[in-house]
């Protein structure tokens, strides 16, 4: 370095270190003045209570006495034990006591914690938990007293210059005037959203409490008491996490969910099967749609050869049910108050949780080789046979990824469908010319979800079926394989009124919500575009975007990212289930 830094301490650790160990003298003891012996009577002590002129120590001017008589005023007319214990805490502060003293202090922590506790006000209990952490008898005594004295300390000094904030110990600062300064030592500054030191440090200091049964009652009231007070940086940021999440809810952000551990599913060999007239495979969705739309996809898979139809109906009305419910390939279960009475579970506010609900308990009741979890506005785009697929699989892959294709809209009965630029070997730049208003800021060029779908073996233990991935006692299924030449078509926008119908829901609480809040994407083209330009501006991005105009169709073929994959509904209807209701005909016509 061409110059040596400023000193916070001048001449450095060396006058730190030296200042700190002037402690003061010892207590000068006068005759006939001592501490009480180590195996002093305690009760007596909790019933006899101080005189604050302590008319026991006589004109006795030592320094002993002194002391003496401070704590008599402090602990006037309050049990004795109290004024030993300060006592003994003001001795072992001096460079020197007597032989008895640490000893005398832990046997009243042993003998009286409860009393103690129970009497004394937090100042004096912090300064029990400092003299542990100095003249403790045990290193983890020593070491639990000094962490929590090390905690308190800091906490007193950050807190003091706070007040020169002009603000209340609980008031919080305004998320708004936070500023991009970097922190001392090179440190990142704590995340709101996912930061978790403050948890680390107090967690680690309980753990460490539970290995001592002398010091756990005083460290763990001390603890409590941290985490009760609202005047702490932890209550603060506590606050200020849950109004930032609750202004990220509103904006549709959400909370980036920690990397999963992972694990590579067993497969028993009994599991395993490779001829495809074996295989049977099925579906699982918690579909809220209207039955036409529900028929159609129930129709399509039936038609590419379902063996089950596992259908989880999450806003049930009498005459879908009934409908439904004739097919010996479906299996339907309307999800109302019963039914989650009889889950012993009350019914998920998220609906992305009640979907891996149901699509877990559709495994483990399943009677199919395969499961797939798909919504109601997904269709499979198999090359080949799905069991010709499935039998394919390897025998160590416990999972079959399929990627999405999002369907243009306009092509109903002639549907074609947008891949994203890595399925054709396109790098990322090509988005800007298929998109040249939005596309440097869609991943994929899709308004809809990336990440695809899996059909998982049955059979496995401890799974839970969520929607893009797999859980097997709580880690992440990392066997799987994905499927070349196939997709997973998604009928998400076939409309412009469609998706202007449904873009709010899905802004706030569905799949245009963002996890990164400090990139910019779908969330806040459509909300920038909703509160500058209005309908306009969001049909232009829609037009853009989602539509199979001719510019878009052109440009996606000469890429090698356009799908052509008729799903012929109308006729895969027909050929699998009974007329639609009139009501229910004539309210999807209209």
């Amino acid at each position: 370095m061409s110059e040596q830094k400023k000193q916070t301490y001048k001449k450095g650790f060396p006058a730190i270190v030296t200042h700190m160990q002037q402690r003061q003298d010892a207590l000068v003891y006068h005759e006939g003045e001592s501490l009480p012996p180590l195996d002093i009577e305690l009760d007596p002590l909790k019933t006899r209570t101080m005189l604050r002129h302590a008319p026991e120590l006589g004109s006795s001017r030592s320094s002993y006495a002194s002391k003496y008589r401070d704590l008599a005023k402090e602990f006037d007319a309050r049990p004795a034990l109290l004024h030993l214990h300060g006592l003994l805490i003001a001795n072992m502060r001096r460079q020197d006591q007597p032989p008895q003293t640490a000893a005398l202090f832990e046997r009243l922590w042993a003998q009286e914690s409860e009393f103690l506790l129970e009497n004394l006000d937090t100042r004096w209990l912090v300064s029990a938990v400092t003299t542990f952490g100095d003249h403790g008898q045990t290193a983890l005594r020593r070491q639990l007293g000094h962490s929590l004295s090390v905690l308190f300390g800091m906490m007193k000094l950050y807190e003091t210059e706070r007040l020169y904030s002009g603000r209340h110990p609980d008031q919080t600062f305004d998320l708004k005037t936070r500023s991009n300064e970097k922190l001392a030592m090179q440190m990142d500054p704590f995340s709101l959203t996912s930061g978790g030191l403050d948890v680390n440090m107090l967690g680690a200091l309980w753990q460490l409490s539970e290995q001592d049964p002398l010091i756990r009652p005083l460290a763990q009231r001390l603890l409590q008491l941290l985490v009760q007070d609202d005047r702490t940086v932890f209550r603060r940021l506590l606050k200020m996490r849950e109004r930032r999440a609750k202004a990220l809810k509103e904006k549709g952000i959400r909370k980036k969910s920690a990397p999963k551990a992972k694990i590579a599913a067993e497969i028993p060999p009994h599991l395993i099967k490779t001829d495809p007239q074996q295989i049977r495979w099925g579906l699982v969705s918690l579909v809220k749609a209207p039955l036409p739309q529900i028929a159609a996809f129930v129709a399509y898979h039936l038609d590419l050869g379902a063996d089950r139809i596992y259908l989880y109906l999450d806003a049930p009305d009498p005459a879908t049910v009934q409908y439904l419910s004739g097919h010996p390939k479906l299996q339907v279960t309307a999800c109302d108050a019963d039914f989650w009475q009889a889950q012993k579970k009350p019914r998920m506010k998220a609906h992305q949780v009640r979907q891996s609900w149901v699509a877990t308990q559709a495994y483990q009741d399943a009677d199919v080789d395969w499961l797939a979890h798909i919504d109601v506005d997904e269709f499979l785009l198999p090359p080949r046979p799905v069991p010709d697929i499935l039998a394919d699989v390897p025998d160590d892959a416990a999972m079959l990824r399929i990627m999405p294709a999002e369907l243009l809209a306009g092509t109903a009965g002639a549907e074609q469908f947008k891949l994203q630029p890595s399925y054709a070997g396109q790098p990322k730049a090509v988005r800007e010319s298929l998109y040249p208003t939005f596309g440097a800021h869609l991943p994929g060029g899709f308004i809809s979800h990336r990440e695809g779908k899996n059909f998982v073996r049955t059979g496995l233990m401890g799974i839970r079926v969520g929607i893009h991935a797999c859980l097997q006692n709580g880690r992440q299924i990392s066997n799987r394989v994905r499927l070349a030449g196939g997709y997973l078509g998604h009928a998400h926008a076939p409309s412009w009124e469609f998706f202007r119908d449904h873009m709010q829901f899905r802004m706030q609480r569905g799949s245009y919500r963002k996890s990164d809040e400090k990139k910019f994407r779908l969330l806040d083209i459509l909300t920038f575009l909703q509160d500058e330009e209005g309908e306009d501006g969001l049909r232009l991005f829609f037009t853009e975007v989602c539509e199979a105009t001719p510019r878009l169709t052109e440009a996606l073929e000469s890429h090698d990212m356009l799908l052509r994959y008729p799903l012929d509904l109308p006729a895969k209807l027909a050929r699998h289930l009974p007329p639609l209701p009139a009501a229910s005909a004539d309210k999807d016509s209209a």
